[in-house]
């Protein structure tokens, strides 16, 4: 292997691994941002060898070996062998190639390194921004740039506000351990919240060249589904678990080869991944089983289903969407929901009626930096035969998104209908 390739291939090793080695690492050595730094210089010692060795068997497992032992060097030389050397050392095999399956090297006594992660994340001292913007680092992946843009703030405000929160955690007494039952039942909607943004991240990308980030979508799926059996009578959770997979079953087919986005209407349903799909609809037959009425994980994996049902873009319910969508945002209100509404019911009932949704019922200004607004409005404007207000709408959503491939789609479609008004 060339040195081009090992290197990719150690980028795509630590993409995958990063956030697995960082909480094995935390559980051991209850400390985020030692257990950040810790795995930061694994994977230095990863760029040192593996060009000259070749990229290991098991990379993942590798990786945890090399950041252990430097955990055993840092508790050395401070003093701290006494309590931290033997719980570490005990785990950590002599020969790195010798080391056993990563699921198996990283498995706690609370059942996923991961999930622990996630929930410490959660701490009811943080604020949810500070919950969702901790979870998207430590478990998503995602670099601070990244999560400024998610958020609209600047990577200086962004860093300050992840730096703030490991402080919080550390002055909470944050004990890094699986919580109990009471204080799982606690947290457990703030942990649905960030899955929700965690899986939303990789399915619309909100930067980058590609328009979504499968790998996030399935570590959502993974994490959610060992949730729904630790809650198995919790109905938000088996309804944001179906949700996940309903849409995940749409992501192959939601691009052509060259990466261009297709629309959800454009969509060859042929290549909806059907497993997903009968996963999606068992999944919300048992979070309506446990509860008499839906929450709002659970109205928007029954409109997914809407859409799985449906063999082809003309047979969709949309009229049944629509209401489903008046039942969210009566428990759920707010501006993006009422998009959707206007969405469903100009599929329903007309583009007019879409627009005087959105001209009555939308807090426009409240959505004044959110793209899909703006191509909402560009869609509906251009079903109208108003070309040109339409191409501005486009334009601007153009300029409103961090995401190459939505912008060219955008652009495109303004450039389009400039020509048609012209």
């Amino acid at each position: 292997m060339n040195g081009d390739n090992t290197s990719r291939a150690i980028e795509t090793v630590w993409r995958m691994e990063a956030p697995r080695l960082v909480a094995g690492l935390v559980r051991m050595v209850r400390d985020i941002s030692l257990a950040e730094e810790l795995a930061q210089e694994a994977l230095v010692g990863a760029l040192q060898s593996w060009p000259k060795s070749g990229v290991p068997d098991n990379p993942g497992a590798w990786l945890m070996t090399t950041a252990k032992r430097r955990a055993v060097d840092y508790f050395r030389h401070n003093a701290m062998v006494a309590r931290k050397l033997p719980e570490i050392a005990q785990a950590t095999p002599t020969d790195a190639s010798a080391a056993p399956d990563p699921e198996a090297l990283l498995d706690s006594g609370s059942g996923d390194d991961l999930l622990n992660l996630m929930f410490v994340s959660c701490h009811p001292a943080l604020s949810p921004e500070a919950q969702s913007a901790l979870t998207l680092r430590l478990i998503g992946g995602l670099n601070t740039n990244e999560i400024a843009r998610a958020f609209l703030v600047s990577e200086a405000t962004m860093a300050q506000r992840i730096v703030r929160a490991k402080r919080t955690l550390a002055e909470a007494g944050e004990r890094f351990e699986f919580p109990d039952s009471a204080e799982r039942q606690a947290r457990v909607g703030a942990v649905l919240g960030v899955l929700y943004l965690i899986f939303n991240e990789g399915y619309s990308a909100t930067t980058g060249q590609d328009w979504m980030r499968p790998q996030l979508c399935e570590e959502a799926m993974r994490m959610g589904r060992i949730l729904a059996q630790m809650l198995p009578d919790q109905s938000e959770v088996h309804g944001l678990v179906a949700l996940m997979e309903l849409q995940a079953s749409r992501l192959m087919a939601r691009r052509n080869d060259d990466g261009t986005p297709i629309l959800l209407i454009d969509q060859n349903r042929a290549r909806w991944d059907r497993t997903l799909i009968g996963r999606g609809l068992a999944g919300i037959a048992r979070a309506e089983a446990l509860s008499s009425a839906l929450g709002p994980y659970g109205l928007q994996a029954a409109i997914a289903a809407c859409h799985a049902r449906a063999p082809r873009s003309e047979a969709t319910d949309w009229s049944q969407i629509a209401r489903l969508y008046g039942q969210l945002a009566q428990i759920n209100p707010g501006p993006i929901i009422e998009l959707n509404r206007a969405v469903a019911i100009a599929q329903a009932h007309g583009a007019q009626a879409g627009l005087d949704h959105i001209e009555h019922c939308v807090d426009a200004e409240a959505l004044a930096r959110y793209p899909l607004f703006a191509a909402a409005r560009g869609e509906l404007l251009e079903r109208l035969g108003r070309f040109e207000a339409a191409a501005a709408c486009f334009t601007k959503a153009a300029d409103l998104t961090q995401n190459q491939a939505e912008r060219t789609l955008m652009q495109q479609r303004a450039e389009r209908l400039a020509n048609e008004g012209s």
